[in-house]
């Protein structure tokens, strides 16, 4: 009884209706929540740094393949019980199964069987990422609610610059690995941190567009990694990695910390002046901080946070539409497109070169425009556009590969296959790439944000890993079917979205969770 009491009152003062979600709107006018600052600005900035070293990892191993194995020679007496566990007889292994793989347009890393372990050994060093990342994904909640969202972000560009240090000086196999791994664990903890930092400091009606930039810096790092190193070296091209930190870490003391974060830990004094620094100091903070407050005491007195009480039935509908949209994200078929695509445009007949350029560019693009759009047309439109778009992109490159099945392989399917991708990646980056973790960073509630992103982020590393491993398997048992595959996919996400997915734009952060947790009683 005393829940309900309070809940009416929460929701009276706030101007959160409690109808269904899809739906809701404030029931107060929706006027802009807080002036767009300097300070707002360069904070985000700051945080998104780490989004960039984010994509320069992922986007690292392509390029820097051919000349890692070249320098440091890997040979069979350097494998590792890991690689025999994770890799022993994955097509990726065999080269007399495929053709070695033309990542970046450099030259072709060919290997007879005697040298297969070393593809095996680059295998390890490519994925491995994923396992830190994992790892960086069940420790990431706890961080941020512990230490604070800003100095997360520091913890985790530091964790990144090791495994940087670690791959530039590296003289093994061993080495190589290790660095990767805790690269892996810095940015599986960056990917959680720097989304919830920045949507806990942005004004409701500027939410998404700042938010976006995390994305868009994600697939900055990934493009210009590539482009990079088709110039430059593989150690060079690692160094470049840490420069991102060496900017961010020294801002990380000009910056303030979340407001909400703040007032969930009850640093009160701090709150307000964080608050404060963020609107400028003509701003009126006072209804902004009220609501905070008011629903900060609401959720410590309803229940307290932790793994086990975001179970609750009160969190559930939060928690399917926070892992649903990331599982969504990462089976249909994402890191196959993204770390396997000029593997498609060889097998399709289409040069990869022109074929990685023109993807790359496309994605910055489409990045762009979503980040432009997001605050305009609305997170669930652009998903479903997004998602939609992604599915036709996976059916013309199954068809490509189709066409090539039933003996007409040619410029058809080179060029089927070139729009597929392009339609894929470009279409995916508008909305599915990087509205997934806006929402996430958006719907849980501060007392169980922490373990709910770390399960969100531990989804999402764990889907990349199971597409980017299965890949090559599902590819050898059938080209077009396995795009079919991903298309089938990202149709059932379109359902999901249209059924389940509620709308966020120009919605206090207070006002989404109250929604959505009522929706779930």
């Amino acid at each position: 009884m005393a829940e309900g009491l309070l809940t009416s009152s929460f929701i009276m003062k706030s101007g959160v209706s409690i109808h269904n979600s899809f739906q809701s709107e404030p029931l107060l006018p929706d006027e802009p929540s807080g002036p767009v600052t300097f300070k707002l600005i360069f904070s985000s900035l700051v945080a998104v740094c780490g989004s960039y070293v984010y994509g320069h990892a992922v986007g690292y191993s392509s390029p820097a393949e051919s000349g890692i194995m070249e320098d440091l020679g890997l040979t069979t007496a350097q494998v590792s019980f890991i690689t025999h566990f994770i890799f022993f007889n994955s097509p990726q292994s065999l080269p007399e199964a495929r053709p070695a793989m033309n990542w970046g347009g450099g030259e072709e890393v060919k290997r007879n069987v005697g040298g297969k372990v070393g593809r095996v050994e680059y295998a390890v060093f490519s994925s491995i990422i994923a396992i830190g990342g994992m790892l960086g994904a069940v420790i990431s909640g706890r961080i941020a609610d512990f230490f604070g969202r800003r100095w997360a972000m520091g913890i985790s560009e530091l964790i990144c610059m090791a495994g940087w240090i670690l791959i530039i000086f590296a003289k093994d196999a061993t080495l190589l690995d290790l660095g990767r791994f805790i690269l892996g664990c810095g940015i599986g903890l960056t990917s959680y941190c720097v989304p919830i930092y920045v949507a806990e400091i942005t004004p409701k009606h500027v939410r998404g567009a700042f938010a976006a930039l995390n994305p868009l810096l994600m697939g900055l790092g990934q493009s210009l990694a590539f482009l990079f190193g088709s110039l430059v070296n593989w150690q060079i091209l690692a160094f470049i990695g840490i420069v991102p930190g060496l900017i961010q870490l020294p801002c990380l003391f000009f910056i303030p910390e979340s407001p909400r974060w703040l007032a969930n830990v009850g640093k009160m004094k701090e709150f307000e002046d964080s608050l404060r620094r963020l609107r400028g100091p003509d701003a009126d903070i006072a209804p902004e901080a009220a609501e905070i407050k008011e629903y900060t005491e609401y959720l410590n007195q309803m229940s307290e946070g932790g793994f086990v009480n975001m179970f609750q039935r009160k969190y559930l509908y939060t928690l399917v539409v926070g892992v649903g949209l990331i599982i969504f994200q990462r089976l249909g078929g994402v890191y196959g497109f993204l770390f396997y695509a000029s593997t498609i445009f060889e097998d399709a007949g289409f040069p990869s070169r022109i074929g990685t350029i023109a993807a790359s560019i496309v994605q910055i693009i489409t990045t762009v425009l979503g980040l432009l759009l997001i605050d305009r047309a609305g997170r669930r439109p652009m998903l479903l556009i997004s998602t939609a778009g992604a599915c036709l992109g996976s059916v013309i490159t199954g068809l490509a590969f189709l066409v090539k099945d039933l003996g007409s392989e040619g410029e058809l399917t080179a060029w089927l296959a070139f729009i597929g991708v392009l339609v894929y990646l470009g279409l995916l980056q508008l909305g599915l790439g990087g509205i997934p973790w806006i929402i996430m960073s958006e719907i849980f509630p501060i007392n169980i944000k922490g373990p709910a992103g770390s399960l969100v982020v531990l989804f999402s590393w764990i889907g990349s890993w199971l597409v980017s491993y299965t890949f090559v398997y599902l590819f050898d048992w059938s080209q077009s079917g396995i795009f079919f595959i991903y298309g089938g996919i990202c149709a059932l996400g379109v359902l999901f979205i249209a059924k389940l997915v509620p709308e966020t734009k120009g919605r206090a952060l207070e006002e989404i969770q109250e929604s959505m947790m009522n929706d779930s009683r």
